[in-house]
């Protein structure tokens, strides 16, 4: 039962993440106006706002005017879901579990954001950051100092690599990078950029052999960063240890 009442809550914050992640970057406010169709711009009624279940029950299309609903919705609402769900199993029940619910909600709206509109608002950040930093002091990482030295590090390799590619690392990642050392860890951190450019790589490699992506185009780097993110805080320290081993192997 627990974990039903998880999943729907997931449901219910994906859903709301999307709207965050859409109109935030916009400077709308994300009470009003009510959620409406962007091609009709007609008001949505309370059945066609179900998350992930009005989706499937129209077939992606808006019940009004017959446009296509973008994915991205009902994939925003079932992966909150899901790692709302599965992070007590990752983290334990513990007081970390609060810290892993507010970084899969940053991500989540950093992942609309910059898919739509290839941006990573500053006052989402901002908002994160003071929370984060509260949360820090109640759950502090083992040595405290772990999270100054992980923003340090974050914001410098960004910004390194941002110097190294002219202008190839947007500024929001580089913020998005030192907020993550806050709340990771130094190790953590270069974990998590390690796996969000091999993801990155991966993907964009895929998508130019597929004719998707072209090269020397820019491509939003916040889902890649948000996979490497998780990768490194839910099952960094068994890769460390395996590497260990594979060294001392």
């Amino acid at each position: 039962m627990l974990t039903f009442y998880l999943l729907l809550l997931g449901l219910i914050f994906g859903s709301f993440f999307n709207v965050v992640g859409l109109r935030v970057p916009k400077g709308e406010s994300i009470a009003f106006p009510r959620s409406h169709c962007p091609s009709c711009k007609r008001t949505l009624t309370a059945w066609e706002l179900i998350p992930v279940v009005s989706y499937v029950m129209q077939g992606g299309k808006c019940r009004g005017c017959g446009d296509s609903i973008s994915p991205l919705y009902p994939f925003i609402e079932l992966a909150t879901a899901v790692l709302f769900t599965i992070s007590p199993f990752l983290v334990g029940w513990s007081k970390e579990l609060v810290i892993s619910w507010t970084l899969i909600s940053l991500l989540m709206i950093i992942i609309v954001s910059d898919i739509r509109y290839m941006v990573i608002p500053d006052k989402v950040l901002l908002f994160f950051a003071v929370v984060f930093i509260i949360e820090r002091i109640f759950m502090p990482l083992d040595p405290w100092w772990d999270s100054l030295a992980g923003a340090i590090i974050g914001f410098s390799l960004l910004l390194l690599l941002a110097f190294v590619s002219k202008g190839g690392m947007g500024g929001g990642d580089i913020k998005l990078f030192a907020l993550l050392g806050f709340v990771l860890g130094w190790k953590m951190v270069l974990l998590a950029f390690f796996f969000s450019t091999l993801y990155g790589t991966v993907f964009g490699l895929i998508g130019m052999a597929l004719g998707k992506v072209r090269r020397g185009e820019p491509m939003p780097f916040g889902p890649y960063i948000a996979m490497g993110t998780f990768t490194a805080y839910y099952f960094g320290q068994t890769i460390i240890v395996w590497y260990k081993q594979f060294i001392l192997f």
